[in-house]
């Protein structure tokens, strides 16, 4: 989903566990679907954590706990590992995610999140050990993400980081731009360009 980023201010969805691949954040049989629909792949999302084999709801796993919701996902290091499916992505966004919150994540994965208007934010381990404890001690929690600045913000506690984030892709979430969208953008520069090395 387009939408242009500036300060994003939410409660947060802790999700404490390493090396969460997306085959867990979109089982692969979800990968035959025909629909690019966000909703379809937002009910699926952790689809084989949140429900069992019949379907029933898991009501110990954190996406189906009441206490915890918003736009904000914490998770652990090494973020979407595994399979490079974009699939896992939309899940994502089409879950309602627009930032998630990692040590660090899989190179092919940040880029898709990047893609489909979500924001990979990395922290050290030591905010994100913190950020968790304060989310433990109190569901409320919210935290602050502030792209023009690129910092982050535990509220709770005050403390900040600034993670890092391709200039690029910054200018195209702030400006609420895909690739295509941006190539658009500069089609009179582009025409331009061309026209002067017809003349040269």
């Amino acid at each position: 989903m387009k939408q242009k980023f500036d300060i994003i201010e939410s409660t947060c969805v802790p999700l404490p566990i390493d090396n969460v691949d997306t085959d867990q954040i979109i089982p692969a049989r979800f990968l035959k679907a025909t629909s690019r629909d966000e909703k379809f792949f937002g009910d699926n999302l952790f689809c084989d954590w949140r429900y069992d084999a019949q379907g029933q709801i898991r009501p110990a796993f954190v996406l189906n706990d009441p206490r915890y919701g918003g736009c904000i996902l914490v998770a652990g290091e090494n973020f979407g590992s595994g399979s490079s499916r974009e699939h896992a992505a939309w899940a994502i966004a089409g879950y309602g995610f627009r930032v998630v919150i990692a040590t660090s994540f899989a190179d092919i994965h940040r880029q898709n999140e990047l893609n489909n208007f979500v924001l990979p934010v990395t922290v050290s381990g030591e905010f994100l050990r913190e950020l968790h404890a304060s989310i433990a001690a109190d569901p409320a929690t919210r935290v602050r993400v502030d792209l023009p600045a690129q910092t982050v913000t535990n509220l709770a506690t005050g403390r900040s980081e600034h993670f890092p984030i391709n200039d690029y892709k910054k200018y195209c979430l702030m400006n609420a731009l895909d690739d295509i969208d941006y190539l658009l953008a500069q089609k009179d520069k582009i025409e331009a360009f061309e026209h002067g090395r017809k003349q040269s």
